[in-house]
Parts: structure tokens; sequence; C-alpha cells
């Protein structure tokens, strides 16, 4: 079992920047991948930034270049969103997936506005 957990959401202008972190417990030590995926208010969840163990990432096309995706340490992987837009406005998802089960935080609230 891993247990994740979402900090940084919040609200910033467009321009800003945020960094959500993802807290992972229990059996960390097999995760195969961690990714953050986003919901806006009446569309499909997306997938926003992957990384796999071993350093492979991977991002939405509509976020290269902006948001980049990095795993600190085995426990604690992080979103670095610069240049926020209106349209990064959505509920922030923790994804970690270990031996075929995918493992979902609560999200937290990021919403760009001025």
């Amino acid at each position: 079992q891993v247990q994740v957990v979402e900090s940084g959401g919040g609200l910033v202008s467009p321009g800003g920047s945020l960094r959500l972190t993802c807290t992972a417990s229990g059996s960390i030590g097999s995760i195969d991948s961690m990714a953050w995926y986003r919901q806006a208010p009446g569309k499909q969840r997306e997938l926003v930034a992957r990384i796999i163990t071993g350093g492979y990432t991977d991002y939405a096309d509509s976020v290269k270049g902006r948001f980049t995706i990095s795993r600190d340490n085995p426990s604690i992987m992080s979103l670095q969103m610069n240049s926020l837009k209106a349209e990064d406005t959505a509920v922030y998802s923790c994804n970690a997936y270990r031996l075929r089960f995918n493992y979902w935080g609560r999200g937290t609230q990021v919403t760009v506005s001025s």
C-alpha cells in the first residue's frame, strides 16, 4: 500500500509560479512511477507530468517548457509550475503507480486568476 498527499496549491496571478509537493508513504520502495494529473471543471482528468524510476520524464504538450517534475527523494515528488495561465486552473492530483496498482491523493486546488 502507498499513501500520497498533495500540498502547495493556491491562488496565483497569471504569469506567476507555484510549487506542488506530493509526499508518499508506505511501501514506496517499489514505486514504478509518479505523476501529476489535473482536472478542470467540466473536463476530463489529464496527465500533466510523469516521472519514472530512473529519471525519465514526460509532459503534456500544454505545459512543456513551463512545468518541471522532479523526485527529490523516494518519498517526495514536486511540480514546479512557472508562467501559469488561467487554463492551468484545476484540481491537481498526485498519482503513484506500483505493482500494477494506482494510488491517488485527494488533490489540491490551483487557481490562476487576476
